[in-house]
């Protein structure tokens, strides 16, 4: 059977001269904002990729087919879509069997990712051990997909809702490296400093690179996880920010709010708590780690 794959004329251009690509997730836009700031953010990220000497390929599933790489006139499209499908590894595949549409989440972009070539993928924070995990087994499909599907994954830590002491425990057990960029602390999302230690430390996107090569070359399956931190000017420090996510957690168990449903009801409720400060810090974030991630790409290109 052949790959559902459509790359934008771009994106296409791009493979066919060795240009560093970057692909970007889906969901921010369909989950994560209204229209049109959705739309309007996507093409912001874009265009930052543009900017820093890579190539953008925003993913996602219309009609059936993975679209790798979005014209202006599709990325305005999807921001506009209702009852988008939000696709992990689980249904991903149902979905493009079925002709929908579909946004694609960290472990879907992987997925999609690798089998365009693409070995970069810039996003905001990757899911993680949802507290409580310990009697609800709520895991995100992102920490294994790390640890088997070969991409560069540049985010700014896993979302500040997780239990972060077993996101990482988990991703360490899965062999999957977690590197620091410019600091020793792993990030928390809005925040610089989650408290724990980065069992690895890069200091330059030519590092990271070479580290992947290297994987490669020795057979390790899996990808990286590079935790970019947030700039300091836009960052929420982790005290301010514990007391609503207690909060938000606190109202999601009494509604019996669950599953897929729960983070994006918890990043609703700290937008409202905070007084949109998490949006705007997540915005800051996500352009930060663009910019990351189009260097390692142009570092992997070189």
């Amino acid at each position: 059977m052949t790959l559902p794959l459509v790359l934008s004329p771009e994106v296409a251009a791009a493979r066919r001269d060795g240009a560093p690509l970057v692909a970007l997730e889906s969901t921010i836009i369909t989950h994560g904002m209204p229209w049109p700031q959705n739309v309007e953010t996507a093409a912001l990220v874009e265009e930052t990729i543009r900017s820093a000497g890579a190539v953008p390929a925003t993913i996602a599933i219309m009609a059936g087919r993975i679209h790798v790489g979005l014209t202006a006139a599709e990325l305005e499209a999807l921001g506009r879509m209702k009852d988008v499908a939000k696709l992990s590894r689980a249904d991903l595949a149902a979905c493009l069997a079925r002709g929908g549409n579909g946004a694609t989440t960290v472990a879907a972009t992987m997925i999609a990712a690798n089998l365009a070539g693409i070995a970069v993928f810039a996003t905001g924070g990757v899911g993680g051990v949802h507290r409580g995990a310990e009697t609800s087994y709520d895991v995100s499909a992102d920490l294994p997909e790390l640890g088997q599907t070969p991409v560069n994954v540049v985010a700014a830590g896993a979302k500040a809702i997780l239990d972060l002491p077993k996101t990482f425990e988990y991703l360490e057990t899965l062999g999957v490296p977690v590197i620091a960029f410019g600091q020793d602390a792993i990030p928390a999302f809005w925040s610089r400093d989650s408290g724990l230690r980065a069992p690895l430390r890069m200091d330059s996107a030519q590092d990271i690179a070479a580290a992947f090569r290297m994987r490669r070359t020795l057979g390790l399956p899996g990808g990286q996880l590079i935790v970019n931190p947030i700039p300091e000017a836009d960052e929420i420090p982790a005290a301010d920010l514990a007391p609503f996510i207690a909060e938000a957690l606190a109202e999601a168990e009494a509604r019996g709010i669950a599953a897929k449903e729960v983070t994006p009801f918890l990043l609703q409720r700290l937008f409202e708590l905070t007084g949109g400060r998490s949006l705007t810090a997540n915005i800051a974030l996500v352009l930060n780690n663009a910019r990351l991630g189009a260097a390692i790409a142009r570092a992997l290109a070189a």
